[in-house]
């Protein structure tokens, strides 16, 4: 059998996940119509959440797991009252409580107290496992287990609307945070119940939400004018760490880390640093530790 014809394609795309589009769907669409002989997400976004879904090409695949761990930015349509099986709007209602009558200003004055660092409790209904079984299949047998708690960062919760019975949040928090879990929190402390109704990614890592693009426009554009006029949509791999502070080395420095040595630079603080050339050419990840030393994390070139 021939192999199929594929492109050594390297970079970001930043995708408009549709609603009710599984995020593997929409990477395996992405990977078929670009031709990308290499591609993976990072991270999933649920069939009922829509927005943000950056997609490594080639290269760019070996610095997924660095968005993983990348802040990011939501907003949430959240339903009071009500609380369901799953925690959204496709689960079973399992009780219905009197909404409060609160204002505007007393609501977002609730909404602050989840600023900073907390410790969340994950949902059974999620991908995470429990001695080798996901979650949400134990769930769907109507089996609850026990759930360690994980520290996430809420950095900023704004209210965008209310209107008694939903209230719309913005909120950029760290990783691992269960958007779902947080409306069910709010609604513990507004006393009501609720559950997540509608989830938009607005961004990642510092991508905003002006640079994505649908599968729909997507196709459109390599229908009308080639595949090749999507190039243009691909970010250099390096954008997507943009989080993580920049130093520039020489090539006698970088020869060295290629080759397993290490140094060390008193200037530098510890951290993950994005590695250049004085020429401005992206070359990788190195970490720096307590002391200043600089370590190899991820290179290009191998």
């Amino acid at each position: 059998m021939a192999k199929s014809f594929s492109r050594p394609l390297n970079g970001i795309l930043l995708l408009d996940k549709s609603l009710g589009v599984s995020s593997n769907h929409a990477l395996q669409s992405i990977k078929k119509m670009f031709y990308a002989d290499k591609a993976g997400h990072t991270g999933s976004l649920d069939p009922l959440a829509s927005g943000m879904l950056p997609i490594c090409l080639g290269t760019a695949t070996r610095y997924a797991q660095y968005l993983l761990n990348a802040d990011k930015r939501y907003r949430a349509k959240i339903h009071l009252g009500q609380t369901t099986t799953t925690g959204d709007r496709e689960g079973k209602i399992v009780a219905e409580t009197p909404l409060p009558l609160l204002g505007e200003k007393e609501v977002a004055a609730v909404l602050k107290t989840f600023l900073g660092t907390q410790l969340q409790c994950p949902p059974m209904y999620s991908a995470l496992k429990h001695q080798g079984k996901k979650l949400y299949e134990l769930a769907r047998q109507g089996i609850e287990v026990e759930r360690p708690l994980r520290e996430i960062v809420i950095h900023d919760i704004q209210l965008i609307a209310y209107d008694i019975t939903t209230l719309t949040i913005e909120v950029q928090c760290s990783k691992g945070t269960y958007i779902r879990t947080l409306g069910e929190d709010i609604g513990k402390k507004l006393e009501c119940g609720a559950h997540l109704e509608a989830l938009h990614r607005l961004s990642v890592a510092g991508f905003n939400n002006e640079n994505m693009l649908t599968l729909e426009q997507l196709q459109q554009m390599a229908e009308q004018k080639g595949v090749t006029t999507l190039d243009k949509f691909i970010l250099p791999m390096d954008k997507a760490l943009a989080h993580y502070p920049s130093i520039t080395l020489s090539e006698w420095w970088l020869t060295l880390l290629r080759y397993g040595k290490s140094f060390v630079s008193a200037e530098l603080s510890p951290g993950l640093k994005r590695l250049y050339t004085h020429d401005g050419q992206f070359k990788g990840l190195v970490m720096v530790d307590e002391i200043g030393r600089i370590k190899a994390e991820r290179l290009l070139g191998f």
